[in-house]
């Protein structure tokens, strides 16, 4: 069977390439240098029975293109670049396992709070052209900490964040009230949150709800000391709200890992001196990208014995 890779970071390790290797002989790998767009996805998967999906959008389009594919297994967490509904019409499975990054993306977004509340980055670049600026910020320690959205990674960062004792507002459309209870979180709306949080981080998945769920009303809500991190999906943020916001201090800075288009062309917002911009590296520890790999590899591998 053929089988290939749509992963950069998968792509570029060597360990995960030999481990893929021992059960497959032909595999494609990407080297490409950005996201590949439907064109150029199909023209890689053709004569594929299997892929290892990153970021690609496995849409009608493109599974309707590749009539012999049979597997999309995923490196990551996020499906909502994948039709499911019409993969299983087209008996194409899909080989997913939830918060299997998670540590990783909560470690990033604790380093995201702390590198904002204690202004480490602004002073950080300021001394690099030469500014003795010694503005410490505040401390994280008994901040108010409102996320949206409360599943694998958020958790993580709950308990990250109990070593200092921050009271932490959450939402969610999922019932958790016990788990809300045994961890002394406050469950609110999301308009509470914006209104009273000091940073605000986002944990939901992308669909129609949660488009642009930070977008001029939502900032308009927040406090003009408070903070917004986005290690999620790029589209949970209106980038040109943003810049808006960050430019005219209605808050007082963010970080984001994430963009509605990836890599970002936006050089003014990259360059904003309030905001944090990292290369969609939240799930990218060493560790998460083997854990990742191996997963999708065992995924792979099981469900296309079971196509036979």
């Amino acid at each position: 069977m053929k089988v290939a890779v749509t992963s950069k970071s998968f792509s570029k390790n060597s360990i995960l390439i030999n481990e893929l290797k021992k059960y497959f002989d032909d595999v494609k790998l990407n080297y490409a240098t950005k996201k590949l767009n439907d064109e150029e996805l199909i023209e890689f998967l053709q004569d594929c029975d299997g892929v290892i999906i990153a970021l690609e959008d496995i849409n009608k389009y493109v599974i309707d293109s590749l009539p012999k594919l049979k597997v999309v297994s995923k490196f990551g967490v996020g499906l909502d670049n994948i039709d499911l509904e019409y993969c299983e019409k087209q008996n194409i499975k899909i080989g997913w396992v939830g918060g299997i990054n998670r540590q990783s993306v909560a470690e990033m977004t604790l380093g995201f709070m702390l590198m904002l509340i204690r202004n480490l980055y602004e002073s950080s670049n300021k001394l690099s052209d030469g500014m003795w600026d010694k503005n410490g910020g505040y401390s994280l320690y008994g901040k108010t900490i409102g996320i949206i959205g409360v599943g694998h990674i958020a958790k993580e960062l709950i308990k990250l964040l109990k070593p200092f004792g921050c009271k932490i507002l959450v939402n969610d459309i999922i019932n958790q009230e016990q788990y809300y209870k045994e961890n002394s979180l406050e469950e609110v709306s999301k308009e509470c949150i914006f209104k009273n949080s000091d940073i605000i981080t986002l944990h939901t998945p992308l669909n129609s709800d949660t488009k642009y769920l930070i977008n001029s009303d939502s900032l308009k809500l927040m406090k003009k000391t408070s903070f917004i991190i986005n290690t999620a999906r790029g589209d949970l943020v209106n980038l040109g709200d943003l810049k808006y916001a960050l430019q005219n201090s209605l808050i007082a800075g963010g970080a984001i890992d994430v963009y509605d288009s990836e890599p970002p062309q936006d050089r003014e917002l990259l360059g904003l001196e309030n905001l944090i911009c990292t290369p969609h590296i939240g799930g990218n520890s060493n560790e998460a990208v083997l854990a990742m790999g191996r997963s999708a590899i065992n995924l792979l591998k099981e469900l296309l014995n079971d196509k036979g």
